[in-house]
Parts: structure tokens; C-alpha cells; sequence
């Protein structure tokens, strides 16, 4: 361990960026040791180890003797809880979803895909008047509960509890009448070649069927789900028109996402 790892690391506070911090070196080094990320941050091996066993519930580490190996990308892994959703990324996602309501003005139609950085977005939605926000989302709806400047439109469907989302005939149906101005995705996975993908089919052919009914599709994403792909695809990557991502994304992958005409915005990875 260098001396430089122990002077940046050790300013890390709290689970979620400690959490962020191991991603980070995970992709830079392909592997961590339990011991090298307990003196790193301060904090027990026992600390550590529920680190990574959250990391590999979430697909993004395996766990291996002494420590944890990267996932390969192509790896579909399993799908996390919302809860746990939630709790990783935190405060990137609070930066994204900062970046993503500067496209919402009034008269706006928007739909909120279900999931935690959308929800991060109509929180902030709160503060807005004269838009119509359509969501499949419990917890985006929950959000928009005291939003009086927002009408609020429910998919209805049938409900997953894993994700806290509606999908399903009803859910898709609920769409073919409307036609909004954008749709923020949140997604489980992004490859440059296999395009935009999520764990479950339903979920995969609902989002699809909001992005045949909104004139902009905007990508609402933290940079750990890059170069990952999960089993259902929703979308191709040359037909979403903006991307939301924290400056930890692949480098290859912001060349090659400008590169088919995708906007990038970035935001910073710590404040």
C-alpha cells in the first residue's frame, strides 16, 4: 500500500463512499485484499468483508481468498434489492439527478423510469411547476407525493417487489395514448456493442415501449455499470441521445459513446 492511497483513502467517511472508493479500485486493479482496504480506510477486516459481500450481491465483485476479484463484464449477475440499490452511490447519484433536472422546464412531459437515481430526480422535481411526470416507480411516486407543481401519472401493472416497480400489459398499455417530451432510464447495465440491458424481461419491454413514446431518451447512470451486461435487452446505444455519468466512466467507453453521437454529461465523482 502506498503512501499515497493512505493519504487520499483515509478522508473517506460512511459506508456508501467507502463503498464508491472500492469500486474504483477494483477497476483500476482488477483485485483488493481485505487487509489492504481495512488499513486503508480505518476500519475492521469484518467491516471490509460485508463491503465486498454487497459488492458481489450486486454483480460487481466476486469474492476470492483474502479478498475480491472484479466481475467480468460480460457476467450478468444477480439483481440487487431497491434498498440496496439505494445505498451505494449515493451522492453521485444526488449529482447526476442535479444535472438531469436542468433538461425539465415547464410544460415539460417526462417519464421517471423506476429506480433509485430517478428517484433522486423527482426529488428534486419539487421544486418544479407545470410538468407532467408519468413514473412506474413506487418510490419515484412516493417522491412526487408533495410535488404540487407536478401532475403525477401511474403506469398501474402488476407489481415487483424487488424493484419496487409496476410492469406488465396494463403498465405498457398505459403508455400507447401519450407522447412525452423525455424519459429519464435508469439502467442495470450498459456495453457499447450490446447496448442497454436489465435483469428482468418485463421491466426490458416496458422501458422499450417508453422509449418509442418519448422524443429524447436520457441515460441517468453512475459509471460503475459500464461494461457489464445483464441478460434482457432494452435498447441500442446510438438510440439514446444523452448520458448522465460520473468522470469514472471507461475512458474507451466516453470516446466511443461520442463517438456514435451520444451528449455526455459528466459530473464529478466527489465534491
Amino acid at each position: 500500500m502506498s503512501n499515497t492511497d493512505s493519504s487520499v483513502d483515509k478522508r473517506v467517511s460512511g459506508t456508501s463512499e467507502r463503498r464508491e472508493q472500492i469500486i474504483q479500485r477494483l477497476r483500476q486493479q482488477g483485485s483488493v485484499q481485505v487487509n489492504d482496504l481495512s488499513g486503508l480506510f480505518g476500519v475492521s477486516t469484518v467491516t471490509i468483508r460485508n463491503d465486498l459481500a454487497f459488492l458481489e450481491k450486486q454483480g460487481i465483485a466476486v469474492r476470492a481468498y483474502g479478498g475480491a476479484l472484479i466481475c467480468d463484464g460480460n457476467t450478468p449477475g444477480i439483481e440487487p434489492s431497491v434498498e440496496d440499490k439505494s445505498s451505494l452511490n449515493t451522492a453521485v447519484k444526488r449529482r447526476i439527478a442535479k444535472a438531469a433536472v436542468e433538461f425539465i422546464k415547464p410544460g415539460h412531459r417526462v417519464i421517471l423510469d423506476s429506480g433509485t437515481t430517478t428517484y433522486e430526480i423527482a426529488r428534486l422535481l419539487r421544486q418544479h411547476s407545470d410538468v407532467i411526470a408519468m413514473t412506474n416507480g413506487m418510490n419515484v411516486a412516493n417522491a412526487l407525493l408533495e410535488a404540487e407543481g407536478v401532475e403525477l401519472l401511474m403506469t398501474g401493472g402488476h407489481l415487483r417487489r424487488q424493484s419496487q416497480s409496476f410492469y406488465g400489459d396494463q403498465a405498457e398499455q398505459s403508455l400507447q395514448n401519450y407522447h412525452f417530451d423525455m424519459l429519464f432510464l435508469g439502467v442495470d447495465a450498459i456495453d457499447l456493442e450490446r447496448g442497454i440491458s436489465t435483469h428482468n424481461e418485463d421491466e426490458a419491454r416496458l422501458n422499450r415501449r417508453m422509449s418509442e413514446v418519448a422524443e429524447k431518451i436520457i441515460v441517468v447512470t453512475d459509471s460503475s455499470k459500464f461494461n457489464r451486461s445483464s441478460l434482457h435487452k432494452i435498447i441500442d446505444m446510438h438510440r439514446v441521445d444523452i448520458i448522465i455519468v460520473d468522470e469514472g466512466i471507461p475512458q474507451e467507453s466516453l470516446e466511443g459513446l461520442r463517438k456514435i453521437g451520444v451528449d455526455v454529461i459528466l459530473v464529478a465523482l466527489a465534491e
